[in-house]
C-alpha cells in the first residue's frame, strides 16, 4: 500500500495550525493510501510546538512525526529536514495555514498514481476553481517570475511558486537543496527541469490568500530572492 508524506514547515503557527491537521485527517485518499504527516516548526516565538504536540496526543490515528529547528532557518530549511525524514512513495508539500486545500491532494495525485507524471504543480492561476480576490501586484509579482523560470527552463508552468508540489519520494531525495529561506521554490524548479526524460504535470487548484494581517509572510525582499535564485540556479546550476 502505498503512502503520501505531507511536509509542513511551520513557523509561528500556534493558534491554527490545528485547522489545517484537521483538515489533513479528514481526507481520504485514493485507492487506500496512507498519510505521513511530518511538523518541521522552524523555533517557532509562540506555542506552536505545544499545539503541535497537544493534536499529535489527541489524534493517534492520524501519523504525525514532529522536528523542530532550534534556530531559526526559514520556510526552505524546514523543507529540507522533512524531505530528508520522509519516507512515503510521494512528497507534497503543505503550507501550515489554510491558503491551501488538503482535499485537493487527489487532484495532484492523479496524473502520478495513473502513471503520467513524476511531478506534479497546482497551479493558483488555471481551472475553475476558487480564488479569494487578494493583491494585484503580488499575483503580477508570481506571474513575472513564473514567467521568468520558465524562460531559463524551457517549462509553460503557469505559477512556479505554488506551494503545492507532489514529487515521487526518489526524485525529490535525489535533489540536492541549498536555499534555506522563499528561494526553494525557483530553485527545486530549476533542479526538477534539468533531470533527464522528467514528466512534469500542473493542475487547477483552489486558493484561499491570507491577508499580512492574517498572517501572509512573503514580501518584496523574497520577490527579489526568488529573480536571483532564477537566475543563479538556470545559469550557474
Amino acid at each position: 500500500m502505498s503512502t503520501l508524506s505531507i511536509i509542513i514547515p511551520a513557523y509561528n503557527e500556534g493558534p491554527t495550525i490545528h485547522r489545517i491537521l484537521d483538515k489533513i485527517k479528514a481526507v481520504t485518499l485514493p485507492d487506500g493510501m496512507m498519510k505521513e504527516v511530518i511538523i518541521v516548526n522552524d523555533c517557532s516565538r509562540d506555542n506552536t510546538e505545544e499545539s503541535i504536540l497537544n493534536y499529535k496526543n489527541a489524534n493517534p490515528e492520524l501519523p504525525i512525526s514532529y522536528y523542530k529547528h532550534e534556530v531559526n532557518q526559514g520556510k526552505g530549511a524546514a523543507l529540507h529536514t522533512g524531505i530528508e525524514k520522509a519516507t512515503g512513495d510521494y512528497v507534497v508539500i503543505q503550507d501550515a495555514d489554510l491558503e491551501y486545500d488538503p482535499e485537493e491532494y487527489n487532484v495532484l495525485l492523479k496524473p502520478m498514481i495513473n502513471g503520467f507524471a513524476d511531478v506534479v504543480y497546482g497551479s493558483r492561476f488555471m481551472g475553475g476553481r476558487p480564488h479569494r480576490i487578494l493583491f494585484f501586484w503580488h499575483s503580477i509579482g508570481n506571474r513575472w517570475l513564473t514567467t521568468a523560470s520558465n524562460m531559463f527552463t524551457n517549462l509553460n508552468l503557469t505559477d512556479m511558486e505554488t506551494c503545492y508540489k507532489l514529487f515521487r519520494r526518489e526524485i525529490i531525495q535525489g535533489i540536492k537543496l541549498k536555499e534555506k529561506r522563499f528561494g526553494f521554490e525557483p530553485e527545486v524548479t530549476a533542479k526538477i527541469s534539468r533531470i533527464p526524460k522528467i514528466r512534469i504535470y500542473e493542475v487547477g487548484i483552489s486558493y484561499y490568500g491570507r491577508t499580512y494581517e492574517e498572517g501572509k509572510k512573503i514580501g518584496m525582499k523574497d520577490a527579489f530572492r526568488a529573480l536571483y535564485c532564477i537566475i543563479k540556479y538556470n545559469l550557474f546550476g
